[in-house]
């Protein structure tokens, strides 16, 4: 029969239902069911496709090779050797892929438009497995820290090893064998180390580039001054957290005899030590950015560089790339100039000393008050600058982020971290060079690595839509909201008990932001022309950006490599920084509340899905699920929109619903939360 309906879609049409196939092939209503499970059969091996009750010769899929990404929740992703976004892998989809495994990847578009792919086979399989030591009847096993679905793994571990249960190890994937000890996940660095080697980070850097940092003179010569801007009598300072040691970046500002503003913003010349096709200029390429643990920082560059020599340090002259800005009383740009520069910052500020400031504390007042006049004409021009941009449509996202604190060596607090206004000023003033350097580029044609974000997908925006329906909130169609629609939205939701649910479903129907040659804009900042210019000792395109935009000043045309390569590796290693940093937090966090069993918290109904629903609980910034099977008081629950509705006692659970749940489980390795509803839950209607 197979062989029949094949060649009716190859010599007839092209497309055919059920009843029109089944009166075609001449069949008799005993052989429907024959037909349906040859269908069937054809489906799974991806000779046919159905969609909407009609069947149709499977266009051929897209085949790739790339990196399996694993998650803790079962899905993966493909990152593509060739470039471009990472493909998703749904639960059991990925053929038993491991994270790091090199593997190939069918991609196809799902019913509801979404690009999804299936691992047809591991090319290249990683080489070693991390997991947790478990000794169970006489045998060794290891855990995996990979998805559970990969099971318990007999090892070898040898006579002369010293191993506890419940430290994390490295095994030989072919053979089981012991090769490596990390320790205990709560003792000094453990879990840290074991975050780098599960994300393949770089630590060490090559002899070469070590020889070569070594090598670099701190004494800046009448070479390196010459055609150099010198800035170093106008105030100019950094505003950086406590800990920060790389400081890329400073500011000076001065009112013009027009009453406009004189923005500076001073950025590190890496270029000027780095040169292109150096040692020390593979390596950083290779890493891409730094990468920011809670005790433990991966330098792009060695430390030499890092914070020493290129660092903004305090009353030490530095060699520089400033941007200079004249901005009108509109916060609009009417001049912007770019020259490499010396500068000589006359403070180390701390964004707390100059918020303390803008609150009137006396202490700080006193302390910088020969800076005063200049900090409050900086946040006169950050205000102008922030309403603009706003008015253009930027999106602004006041999201908390979780900070950890240790107490005698120990995590004894998740807080919220909060930026306050000094945050705010610096974060303007930057975003106001990156668009100036990203228009230079623009307007002249010349070639350029830019930070672009793309629209999003009418479908996702039409899927926020819904959800915001439910809550009595407004937009348009899907395929006509606008930045605009996205920020009234976030203004609708201020103060009201759903405003965090609404930010964060907001910011997950929108795309990522990437590096790219081809200049697309920014669609969350409203910019036609924006590139990231001012991190350059801790973000590789920073430093690409500075060498077109000397080159581009100069008139001559920049020695780099393939710009469209080059953009999709920094964002790759960008997304690898970023999720190796979270990973890390939020298994800390997990261990945390390991210790709060039975504790009721605040959680935010964020999903409901099959599994159940899912709680983020507010104040330790992780997720946890209340199973289907734990909603207990009311056994029998329907579905209603973006809500679930007991039909014994008429509660409701909504997204967006904060609600109270109980710590019933928490799996560390897993990085899985169980909760419950208390019993008070059920106490009255809703």
């Amino acid at each position: 029969m197979e062989k029949k309906i094949l060649e009716l879609f190859n010599e007839r049409k092209k497309k055919w239902n059920l009843g029109t196939m089944a009166r075609e092939l001449g069949l008799q209503a005993h052989e429907m069911k024959t037909l349906r499970r040859t269908l069937k059969k054809m489906q799974k091996e991806g000779l046919i496709e159905r969609h909407r009750g009609v069947y149709r010769l499977a266009r051929a899929p897209l085949i790739l090779r790339g990196e399996y990404l694993s998650t803790s929740f079962g899905f993966g992703f493909v990152r593509p050797e060739e470039g471009g976004p990472d493909i998703f892998i749904p639960p059991r989809s990925s053929a038993g892929a491991m994270n790091g495994d090199l593997v190939e990847v069918e991609v196809r578009e799902t019913k509801d438009g979404r690009i999804e792919g299936r691992v047809r086979r591991i090319v290249r399989a990683k080489p070693t497995i991390l997991g947790y030591y478990q000794p169970r009847f006489g045998h060794a096993l290891l855990i995996p820290l990979e998805d559970p679905a990969y099971g318990e793994i007999p090892i070898e571990v040898g006579e002369k090893k010293k191993i506890e249960e419940g430290m994390i190890i490295e095994i030989d994937r072919r053979t089981g064998r012991l090769l490596h000890v990390f320790g205990h996940p709560d003792e000094p660095l453990v879990d840290t180390r074991v975050v780098i080697k599960r994300f393949g980070l770089r630590t060490e850097y090559s002899p070469e580039a070590l020889k070569e940092a070594e090598s670099l003179s701190s004494k800046i010569n009448q070479e390196a001054r010459r055609g150099r801007r010198d800035f170093r009598r106008w105030p100019t300072v950094t505003i950086d957290g406590e800990t920060a040691q790389d400081f890329d970046d400073a500011v000076s500002i001065k009112k013009l005899p027009n009453n406009n503003y004189l923005l500076g913003v001073h950025i590190a010349d890496v270029s000027h030590y780095v040169e292109a096709g150096s040692a020390l200029d593979e390596e950083a390429k290779k890493r891409g950015t730094s990468v920011y643990f809670p005790d433990l920082t991966l330098h792009m560059f060695p430390e030499r560089l890092a914070t020493n020599l290129c660092s903004l340090r305090p009353r030490v002259t530095r060699l520089t790339f400033s941007v200079l800005l004249e901005i009108n009383k509109k916060g609009e740009v009417v001049k912007a100039e770019f020259y490499p520069s010396l500068i000589k910052t006359v403070e180390r500020m701390t964004y707390t000393s100059v918020y303390k400031i803008f609150q009137g504390d006396k202490e700080e007042s006193q302390k910088y008050a020969h800076l005063l006049d200049d900090f409050f004409l900086m946040r006169e021009l950050a205000s102008l600058l922030r309403e603009r941009r706003e008015a253009s449509g930027s999106l602004n996202f006041d999201l908390l982020e979780p900070e950890l604190i240790y107490k005698e060596g120990k995590l004894a607090e998740i807080a919220a971290f909060e930026q306050n206004e000094a945050h705010h000023l610096i974060e303007e003033f930057m975003v106001a060079a990156n668009e100036a350097v990203a228009t230079f580029f623009s307007e002249r044609g010349l070639p350029a690595i830019y930070r672009v974000h793309p629209p999003p997908a009418a479908s996702d925006l039409e899927e926020l839509r819904q959800k915001m329906l439910a809550l009595g909130l407004y937009l348009p169609r899907g395929d006509q909201i606008k930045p605009q629609d996205l920020q009234r939205l976030l203004r609708q939701a201020a103060g009201r008990p759903e405003e965090k649910f609404v930010n964060v479903q907001v910011l997950r129907a929108l795309r990522l932001a990437v590096y790219s040659e081809e200049n697309i804009g920014h669609y969350g900042l409203a910019k036609d022309n924006y590139t990231h210019f001012t991190s350059p000792i801790r973000r590789y395109p920073d430093l690409i950006v500075h060498r077109l935009l000397k080159a581009g000043l100069a008139g001559k045309k920049a020695l780099v490599d393939d710009l469209a390569e080059l953009a999709w590796h920094c964002s790759s290693c960008e997304r690898q920084a970023e999720a190796a940093e979270r990973e890390l937090i939020e298994w800390r966090i997990f261990r945390f509340l390991k210790t709060k069993l039975g504790e009721l918290v605040k959680g935010l109904v964020v999903d409901i899905n099959r599994a159940g629903v899912v709680v983020e609980l507010e104040d330790y910034f992780v997720q946890g699920l209340i199973s289907f099977y734990d909603l207990k008081g009311d056994q029998d629950w329907r579905r209603s929109g973006d809500s679930l509705v007991g039909r014994r006692t008429g509660r409701r659970l909504r997204l967006g619903d904060r609600i109270e749940v109980i710590l019933a489980h928490v799996d560390p390795i897993l990085r899985r939360i169980n909760l419950v509803l208390p019993y008070s839950f059920w106490g009255k209607k809703k």
